[in-house]
């Protein structure tokens, strides 16, 4: 399994070599602050994969050079016996994917040294690197077949002719796109009518052979689904004979309301496919079924699924299928949070990643469906990604005041002790504030895990600018995550304490807890935010005249709302890619199962109860309650929450005499991704802060 960076795929040619200076300068390390600047210095674990015989580990490194406002990832080697780590490519290109031979001795992946993505192949200590494809237009992602005599690869396909000068062959400069139905836009960009499809080739010594599009030159959708385009929803079974894939072969409005994706099965040998999921009389669920993941017999295949077919945000349940009956069976139907991440232990285990009261934790259920699931980890972190080698358990962890690093996990024990310190050069010269618990009661008398961030160097006499951050998603889980562009400690460090509630709508509180907020954007969710601030602003340290509230998309849209309703409670605010008229924001997305789903429908159903009051109490509607100076940060290529919600903000908050700021991204979309344009974006965010709450 390979899954490629987008931000390095589709290069016309290779890379130049990038310098990579990230020591700290004698005036950072004086200072002993996490800056923008020095978060940008630091390196960046992506892929992780462990050898067959679990002595050698594989990681993906990336760094950046803010004056080339670019970065490169190269592929790392280490010994997990003695530590000793070797770099296995340079940063004259980027190289990603690293994938493990079955005998172990050499390593496949991608990289664009020759121009376009291709795959390689080098030995296990570097040397020998091989060009094994020359594929015209080169690849997004690849997967090897166990075998290695099969390879799976993508590539986008024009299936459909949108582009006036692909529709009128003698308009060759004209520069329209004609459409017919919805889906006109996804999150960053136009339907031009090209889809990623999945290819399948023989591999041999030779090369790579000509591939045959499975999923079908005509079929106008992507395998696999867009927008994340995540190749861990494609598996090979065990013998190399079935490819396992993710698709929803939906178009137009019946994609833009329906999220009923489904688990396919292709045979090499008949060139068939089934539908695991729609074939089986055992499995009622009609929304995203993703990620397969065969066993090692290669006779069941897990996966995750969800109930509702409008619900992006639905639980995810642990499913297994049984190839030779045909029947599902749902593993974790009494477990009340989310399963991800899942991983075969033998044919009798499944571990998978679940978060818990806002962390995430390792778990694992019997795959026969017998027992209940268990909590195997435990600890104020977030276990990412793992996998399972050799005897050897390894994975990805991060947590408020520490970037990803990779750990050795001892399931049975439940610990875990870390492997790499990429970023020990940053951590041992600068102060991280101290992160606290805190339980707050709710208006409705429940109880609210709330992260406090404190200052470096906190002292309890003085009192300090405070923040209130909003969560996006709307449920997404405020966990202790690291982040590179709404960063905690980083707010911290310019003396702000930081407090981050996980208020309703947000996973790992069960599912009663995650459901509240749809339909109730304006409701329980927004006093819980509330609560929080109100609590913390109780504490001698905290000066409540000197209080902000800050957050992204639906962060964003609390901001926008609360700016009408706070009573003054605020100084500052700042929304990025927020939504502030609910009415516009229908017409203007493009997943509208997203917005059926949160508003409760449309706005013209003046017979839906939920959607009446959703749009009554859009953000838009309490503007002339405006009263507290707004930054407003877009980005020009967002389709999700389009920038034209933050424009009709910005023109309200002029237009009453609020002082306001926007900060408009041309080449960014719902997040900002560029070294230099996050730069600007701190730079303006805490600019704004300290010009109104210092």
């Amino acid at each position: 399994m390979a899954l490629l960076l987008s931000g390095f795929v589709g290069c016309n040619k290779a890379p130049e070599s990038l310098v990579i200076d990230n020591a700290l300068t004698a005036e950072e390390i004086a200072a002993a602050r996490l800056t923008p600047e020095v978060m940008w210095k630091m390196s960046r674990i992506g892929e992780h994969a462990l050898s067959p015989d679990g002595t050698t580990l594989l990681y993906t490194l990336t760094r950046y050079n803010m004056e080339e406002n670019r970065g490169v990832t190269v592929i790392v080697s280490h010994n997990m016996t003695t530590g000793e780590e070797k770099h296995l490519t340079d940063t004259s290109s980027t190289s990603v994917s690293p994938v493990w031979s079955t005998d172990g001795t050499s390593i496949w992946f991608a990289s664009n040294r020759s121009g376009d993505m291709q795959l390689w192949r080098m030995k296990a200590d570097g040397s020998n690197p091989v060009q094994i494809s020359k594929i015209e237009g080169g690849i997004e992602g690849f997967g090897i077949a166990p075998d290695e005599k099969h390879i799976y690869y993508t590539q986008f396909v024009h299936a459909k002719d949108i582009n006036s000068a692909d529709v009128y062959g003698d308009m060759a400069k004209s520069k329209a796109r004609i459409y017919d139905d919805l889906m006109v836009r996804h999150w960053d960009y136009w339907d031009k009518g090209d889809y990623l499809h999945i290819f399948v080739a023989d591999l041999s010594a030779e090369g790579v052979g000509k591939g045959t599009d499975i999923v079908g030159s005509e079929a106008a959708w992507d395998t696999p689904l867009a927008p994340y385009f995540d190749h861990a929803e494609i598996s090979w079974s065990p013998d190399g004979k079935q490819l396992a894939y993710t698709c929803k072969p939906l178009a137009g409005k019946d994609y833009a309301v329906s999220t009923d994706s489904d688990i396919y099965i292709y045979n090499l040998e008949s060139g068939k496919t089934k539908n695991i999921c729609k074939e089986s009389k055992t499995f009622p669920f009609v929304g995203y079924d993703k990620y397969p993941v065969w066993s090692p017999k290669g006779d069941k295949i897990a996966f995750r699924s969800q109930e509702r077919a409008g619900n992006e945000s639905d639980k995810e349940r642990l499913m297994v299928y049984d190839a030779l009956s045909g029947e599902v069976k749902y593993l974790t139907n009494e477990f009340d949070y989310h399963a991800t991440n899942v991983v075969w232990d033998g044919e009798d285990i499944l571990y998978f990643i679940s978060p818990i009261e806002a962390t995430h934790q390792i778990c694992s259920v019997k795959a026969d469906g017998t027992g209940k699931v268990k909590v195997l980890t435990k600890g104020d972190h977030d276990i990412n990604s793992f996998e399972i080698n050799g005897g050897r358990c390894v994975g990805s962890v991060m947590t408020i005041s520490m970037a990803p690093e990779l750990f050795e996990f001892d399931l049975a024990e439940g610990s875990m002790s870390k492997i790499t310190t990429v970023n020990d050069f940053v951590y041992n010269n600068i102060k991280m504030g101290e992160v606290q618990k805190r339980w707050v009661k709710t208006t409705d008398g429940k109880q609210m895990l709330t992260w406090v961030i404190l200052p470096p160097d906190f002292d309890e006499n003085k009192k300090y600018p405070t923040l209130l951050y909003c969560q996006g998603g709307p449920q997404s889980t405020v966990s202790q995550f690291w982040s590179y562009r709404w960063n905690f400690q980083l707010m911290a460090a310019q003396g702000y304490v930081v407090v981050a509630p996980n208020r309703r709508g947000v996973p790992s509180f069960g599912q009663e807890w995650l459901d509240q907020i749809s339909g109730d954007y304006s409701g329980q969710n927004i006093r819980d935010y509330l609560s929080a601030i109100d609590d913390v602003a109780k504490e001698k340290w905290c000066d409540k005249e000197r209080l902000g509230c800050v957050g992204a998309s639906y962060g964003g849209y609390s901001v926008f709302y609360l700016a009408g309703h706070h009573e003054k409670r605020f100084k500052a605010f700042i929304a990025h890619c927020g939504i502030y008229n609910f009415e516009s924001m229908y017409g203007h997305t493009e997943e509208l199962f997203f917005v059926n789903n949160d508003y409760g429908g449309s706005y013209w159903d003046t017979t839906n109860k939920t959607a009446v009051r959703s749009y009554a109490n859009s953000p838009h509607k309490a503007v002339a309650k405006w009263d507290t100076p707004i930054l407003i940060i877009t980005g020009e290529r967002d389709y999700r929450i389009p920038y034209t919600q933050s424009l009709e903000a910005f023109t309200a908050a002029k237009m009453r005499g609020i002082p306001a700021r926007l900060v408009s991204f041309e080449n960014e979309a719902h997040q900002v991704f560029k070294p230099q344009n996050s730069l600007v974006w701190n730079r303006e965010f805490f600019n704004w802060l300290d010009n109104y709450l210092k």
